[in-house]
């Protein structure tokens, strides 16, 4: 029986300086499952520096690496891809987590694909494993999902090659109300997210072209149902070598929300302002124009808005005198509001109109202005100018009315500012406050200066110093001034 001789071991040197500067990690495997040789970058890949490190077999290999799926489902004795290369299955661009039992710290992301090496007879003479560390391009990946899901401000991704978004994060989960699973996977128009856009088309087109859409309003369909109102924008990128769009969205809802209540807010000032019955314009401080005057201003004034936007200089000079108008002005450009000022206003229909005029500062569409109301007190003006006649007349002899007739008729006035009792008394001397006291409780002049002892000339000298320091004209209106500040009252 003749001698069985052994196959010569395959000669790999021209073999191995071909892939020894390849950046890719290459392992040779026997087909007994020695491990043959490694390349730099493979014992890069493992962090080792030598092939023993890595183990003189597949099963040491096994010992000394734990793989994993990127579900991070651990891989089995005979499912590693060396393992699996020696059984003759196919290894094409697997995906492997690798971890060294001998360092905690140490982990890489490894793509695997393997190739068989055939002598000239078609045995099998050496297995090759092909090995491209993904670890940083999976780290850079991390940190960007991290960061996208983490951004607060609604996101989507859209692969361009399918238009179906493959990522989303939490900012539109959170917005929409929809789960990941139930956007994942679905068509751009399927959950249309340029659903009533300003610019739908340019959009559209955009995204085919796989350039930026612009800034525009828009609606997206939340969980509910219902329309949501959003700003969305597109920017072309690449995720996983793929070209995507990334959407991101501003939610508008809450600025809708808002507005709408403004304009309810300006419609309801708005019709309470045109239908009320005292006469009021709005001064705008931004431009010192006239935004609009009320029907009851109007129909006082016989000027509309229309007249005053278009010459409120002149408006103003003919509705007012340069006095009066130098006193609104001030008060509206002091922004700290008045009540009841008195002024002259003169009508476009000829009439003069004793007025009260307030002012409130109020904001209107983010404009500061000031409301101005005006009261005409005409009538009642006029009234107490007749009263205070008709006063004058029965009192230019005094003599017989009694002390409660007196106190009657000075309580017919009341002052059309407020003041308080004891304004004015102190300007007063001694004399004038003495004989203005018995005026008011009704004495005659010759009465008076009997009393004191003066001539009724000097009485009179003092009562028109009196007159001229209160600022009455007539007998009455002094009575009046002084029984409104307790002087002449019965005790």
């Amino acid at each position: 029986m003749g001698r069985k001789i052994s196959k010569p071991e395959p000669d790999r040197r021209h073999l191995q300086q071909i892939i020894a500067g390849l950046s890719d990690g290459v392992l040779v495997i026997d087909p007994g499952g020695s491990i043959a040789w490694a390349n730099d970058s493979a014992l890069a890949s493992h962090g080792v520096r030598k092939r023993a490190d890595l183990g003189a077999t597949v099963k040491d290999y096994r010992r000394n690496f734990v793989l994993a799926y990127r579900n991070h489902r651990k891989l089995l004795a005979g499912q590693y891809p060396a393992e699996k290369l020696l059984s003759g299955d196919q290894i094409d661009d697997v995906i492997v987590h690798v971890r060294k039992k001998s360092d905690a710290d140490f982990e890489r992301v490894h793509q695997v694909r393997g190739i068989t090496l055939a002598d000239a007879d078609g045995a099998t003479e050496s297995l090759v494993l092909v090995i491209k560390d993904l670890t940083d391009q999976y780290n850079a990946n991390e940190r960007f999902e991290r960061a996208f899901d983490a951004n607060p401000a609604p996101a989507l991704i859209c692969a361009l090659s399918d238009l179906r978004y493959i990522k989303v994060n939490r900012g539109f989960r959170e917005m929409t109300g929809i789960p990941a699973d139930s956007i994942l996977g679905r068509h751009l128009y399927d959950l249309d997210v340029l659903n009533n856009a300003e610019h739908r088309d340019d959009a559209i087109s955009s995204l085919k072209e796989g350039t930026t859409i612009l800034q525009q309003e828009a609606t997206v369909k939340v969980g509910s149902g219902v329309l949501k109102h959003v700003i969305v924008a597109g920017q072309p990128i690449e995720v996983d070598d793929q070209p995507c769009m990334l959407f991101t969205f501003i939610d508008l809802d809450q600025r809708k929300r808002l507005e709408n209540s403004l304009r309810e807010n300006e419609e309801r000032f708005s019709k309470a302002f045109r239908l009320a019955p005292v006469p009021m314009l709005v001064f705008s401080h931004d431009d010192d124009s006239i935004l609009e005057v009320n029907d009851a201003f109007t129909a006082m004034t016989g000027l509309s808005t229309d007249e005053l936007s278009a010459a409120p200089a002149t408006s103003f000079e003919s509705l007012f005198g340069a006095a009066d108008r130098s006193r609104i002005g001030m008060l509206i450009a002091s922004q700290a509001g008045a009540r009841n000022v008195e002024i002259r206003l003169h009508s476009k229909l000829g009439a003069s109109l004793d007025c009260l005029v307030s002012i409130e500062q109020i904001i209107i569409g983010e404009k500061i202005c000031s409301l101005v109301l005006l009261q005409d007190v005409t009538e009642r003006k006029r009234t107490e100018a007749d009263i205070a006649a008709a006063m004058e007349a029965v009192m230019k002899d005094a003599t017989w009315f009694s002390r409660t007739v007196m106190e009657k008729l000075a309580q017919i006035k009341q002052s059309s500012e407020t003041r308080s009792s004891g304004a004015g008394i102190s300007e007063l001397t001694a004399r004038e406050l003495e004989i203005l006291t018995l005026v008011a409780g009704g004495h005659a002049d010759t009465e008076i200066a009997t009393s004191l002892g003066l001539s009724r000339n000097t009485i009179r000298n003092h009562l028109s110093a009196i007159y001229a320091k209160i600022g009455a004209h007539r007998r009455s209106a002094a009575i009046i001034w002084a029984r409104e500040r307790g002087l002449g009252l019965k005790q």
